[in-house]
């Protein structure tokens, strides 16, 4: 009886153990299933905000190509400068939408000609904006030294790869121009609220872009005349002239200045804009999707993406 008794105990404890792996492989088996679902719908969701993103920037293309078409000028009154959304759209997304005039911002990358060679005029008024800006000036040598193609440090300011190799994680200096403004943070002295204050004022396009004056903001505006403030001062008044169409034309802001200060800066300005920035914002469910791109508007007219980044400014 013992014997019987003590083989029914092993039995009863082996078909626990079993019952036990049993239920662990099926929750094992549901739990992936469930995990694969899941991945499959994240794949869905970005590659359908995607698209939706693409449709994004036919709209902004459109808005843009029949700006050209309109008017010579590029002013924040127009129809491209207007937010465009939230509105829903098929199976319960939602797009939201914006363009910005690139040109209507400091091109880091004319602090150099093209040749590669530093740019005094360019860099005064980079440390004039940075002035405006209460940001440390020598930015303005350190970033030029980043950028031009040699390896000479800019007096007193600069500096060139001997700096940067000597930092805890060693680096160079790229000596090209920026792809991205975010290559600002690399710099020494250059923190994060740093360059928060910075970055609505400037941005990384291809050397020799002109400034747009009727986009541009005040304190950018000041910063090609030395000593004024006129624009940046009244922030609110410059938003309200703007909302009748282009101010300052050239015209305009040229009789801020003397004939000899207008012949200097007269190359660094004008009053429409090849490159412009489309922010996409979709909300697909709970899953919010958000496209950068980069738009160029060529003489013709017609609009192209040259550069689209997801998620990150």
């Amino acid at each position: 009886m013992s014997a019987r008794h003590r083989q029914r105990g092993i039995a009863l404890i082996t078909a626990l153990i079993l019952v036990a792996f049993a239920t662990l492989l099926a929750v094992a088996i549901g739990f992936n299933g469930a995990l694969t679902a899941r991945r499959t719908m994240a794949v869905f969701t970005v590659a359908e905000g995607l698209q939706l993103g693409a449709g994004a920037e036919a709209m902004a293309a459109y808005l843009l190509k029949q700006d050209a078409r309109n008017t010579r000028q590029d002013a924040l009154d127009e129809d491209w400068a207007q937010p465009y959304g939230p509105v829903e759209l098929d199976a319960g997304a939602l797009l939201e939408a914006v363009i910005d005039d690139q040109q209507g911002r400091f091109n880091l990358n004319n602090l150099i000609t093209a040749g590669g060679l530093s740019d005094p005029l360019a860099r005064a008024q980079f440390e004039r904006l940075l002035e405006l800006l209460d940001l440390d000036t020598r930015l303005a040598a350190l970033l030029t030294d980043w950028i031009d193609t040699d390896q000479e440090p800019t007096l007193p300011d600069g500096a060139e790869d001997g700096l940067y190799l000597g930092l805890p994680t060693p680096y160079r200096a790229p000596n090209m121009p920026l792809s991205n403004i975010t290559e600002l943070l690399a710099l020494p002295g250059m923190t994060r609220a740093n360059f928060d204050r910075l970055a609505p004022y400037v941005t990384a396009l291809p050397p020799g872009q002109p400034l747009n004056l009727c986009t541009a903001p005040g304190a950018v505006l000041d910063a090609l005349i030395p000593g004024q403030e006129q624009f940046s001062l009244d922030e609110p008044l410059l938003v309200e002239r703007r909302q009748g169409g282009c101010f300052p034309t050239l015209l305009e802001f040229q009789t801020q200045m003397s004939a000899a200060q207008f012949a200097e800066v007269q190359r660094y300005i004008g009053e429409s804009s090849h490159y412009f920035r489309l922010r996409s914002w979709i909300s697909i469910g709970t899953t919010r999707f958000t496209l950068y791109s980069l738009l160029y508007r060529d003489q013709g007219g017609q609009i192209r993406p040259i550069l689209r980044t997801f998620g990150t400014d």
